[in-house]
């Protein structure tokens, strides 16, 4: 397992056990797999820990995710077994998404495009913060693009790229090569589950462009 900070304490978190002492556990009811695995953990002495479940009102398990900004919640059901290879009735995801505009400074090719490149104003510089590719369908892509007729420009707007530091959130040198840079006239709402510690957003997801926003009053808001 790799980890964005090296000297950073990892802790591993069990929530689920498929086999026991060689029988599948996929039809056993929830309850008892949970049971064995807390059995198992308790003669290891590695760093895991058994994921602790709550039984509280919805509302005050969402609140409370928000305080601890974690990224959601997982609701599974009382009785439910493990459905392997499928999206599960039984067990829903529940994410605590963040969402804020921001501006459109350019895109990389595709069908018509792949991924918008978006950032916000630190004073008059416009910052580099993500490549958002997710959140189109279709029509929605094609919508997006007819709207980048007209802007385009030779000159990266962004005043932080290229980036040095490498990372899967990072916009290189190599990669402004392929890039198609755009006047910063357009403002999207962008969801995301966080920022890094680098200023970049994780799992972003483009919501929607925002016509009624000025370009220039976008700014980083977490």
């Amino acid at each position: 397992m790799q980890h964005a900070r090296p000297n950073a304490h990892l802790q591993f978190y069990a929530f689920d056990i498929l086999i026991h002492r060689g029988q599948r556990l996929l039809s056993v009811p929830l309850e008892t797999r949970r049971e064995l695995l807390a059995e198992v953990l308790d003669k290891v002495s590695y760093p895991v820990i058994l994921a602790r479940t709550f039984n509280a009102k919805p509302e005050d398990l969402v609140r409370a995710a928000k305080e601890l900004q974690i990224e959601g919640i997982i609701a599974k059901r009382k009785g439910s077994r493990y459905e392997s290879g499928r999206r599960s009735t039984s067990w829903i995801k529940y994410k605590l998404n963040q969402c804020q505009e921001f501006v459109i400074g350019g895109y990389t090719p595709g069908n018509p495009f792949d991924a918008l490149i978006v950032g916000c104003y630190e004073g008059t510089a416009l910052k580099f913060v993500a490549k958002v590719r997710a959140g189109f369908v279709p029509h929605v892509r094609r919508e997006v693009y007819n709207r980048f007729n007209g802007l385009g420009i030779t000159k990266c707007p962004f005043s932080n790229l290229p980036e040095k530091r490498r990372t899967m959130w990072a916009l290189t040198a190599g990669e402004m090569e392929n890039c198609q840079w755009l006047t910063p006239n357009l403002v999207a709402q962008i969801e995301f589950t966080e920022w890094t510690p680098d200023g970049h957003l994780r799992h972003s997801s483009f919501a929607g462009l925002r016509d009624d926003k000025e370009p220039r009053d976008v700014v980083r808001e977490g």
